[in-house]
């Protein structure tokens, strides 16, 4: 048996920017500008925010963009060099509707796991697994349903629906592509690498291991072969946003050369609960 994932926020379009909201977050998400003009955008995020009773606003603004929001009392917490095809850098704003909603728990253990990783120096890990009875490969539209009972086994909450066949299969014939590392025929972890073919930039995300697999390094083979893979498809930037309380995920990234970008205070719910997150970054 397993928990089933809290139903996941909604994807829409203000004006021409891609947004995603909801309770399960608590937030409005700003995932793309597009052409919209920055000044009406942000007094129609923070009217749907304030419609809805969200606690948080949470955007992603090019560099060139960025003097509305900060005259709009947006707070950068994170950013990415050359997040928009190699040349323009991608800040993280954000803006807090209540005051609990920016008191992290435990700030020093998430201190302590930074600097932990930022340590660590960058040992670059080939994509293949020495032991024969691993198979590390692309996901494809059949592999879905033992897809999304993986997630749904290790993640009781998550901010976008990997738990259902549909979505993964929706996604991987537009934008993102999956791997997995299977056992004797059975997918044992997985991982997506969701892509932004035009701004030629990738996210590195989604990574799951089955708890009895944990500890064999599979995700560290999962981000290399994604490397490779997007490399081949002309995209210059990598960045993951790491739940900040993993000291492994920001180990495995920090490992594979990522420099750290930032902390997104009470960003996501994952896991079950409201997490910080960390923003990692890799030029390709």
């Amino acid at each position: 048996m397993y928990r089933m994932m809290l139903l996941p926020d909604t994807i829409e379009r203000i004006q021409d920017a891609c947004i995603q909201h909801g309770p399960l977050n608590q937030r409005v998400y700003l995932m793309k500008m597009g052409s919209s003009e920055p000044g009406k955008l942000i007094f129609s995020i923070e009217q749907l925010a304030a419609e809805k009773g969200y606690t948080k606003i949470f955007a992603k603004v090019p560099a060139t963009k960025s003097s509305a929001f900060l005259q709009a009392g947006y707070k950068q917490e994170a950013s990415v060099p050359g997040f928009y095809r190699g040349q323009e850098d991608a800040l993280f704003f954000c803006k807090y509707l209540i005051d609990s909603r920016r008191e992290e728990k435990h700030p020093e253990v998430l201190d302590q796991i930074q600097t932990l990783a930022e340590q660590i120096k960058p040992v670059e890990r080939d994509a293949a697994i020495s032991d024969v009875s691993f198979l590390i490969r692309p996901c494809c539209p059949k592999d879905a349903p033992e897809m999304s009972e993986l997630y749904a086994m290790v993640f009781p909450s998550y901010p976008f629906p990997i738990n259902q066949p549909d979505y993964l299969r929706e996604t991987m014939a537009s934008h993102v592509d999956y791997f997995g590392v299977e056992h004797r025929g059975k997918l044992i972890a997985l991982s997506s690498a969701e892509m932004d073919r035009m701004e030629e930039n990738v996210e590195m995300t989604d990574f799951a291991t089955l708890p009895e697999w944990e500890g064999q390094g599979l995700a560290h083979h999962l981000l290399a072969l994604m490397e490779t893979s997007v490399i081949q498809k002309s995209i210059r930037t990598a960045y993951t946003i790491a739940r900040s309380a993993s000291a492994g995920i920001n180990i495995i990234f920090a490992k594979q050369g990522y420099l750290f970008g930032g902390r997104l205070i009470n960003n996501t719910n994952i896991s079950g609960c409201i997490e910080s997150m960390n923003v990692w970054y890799k030029p390709l």
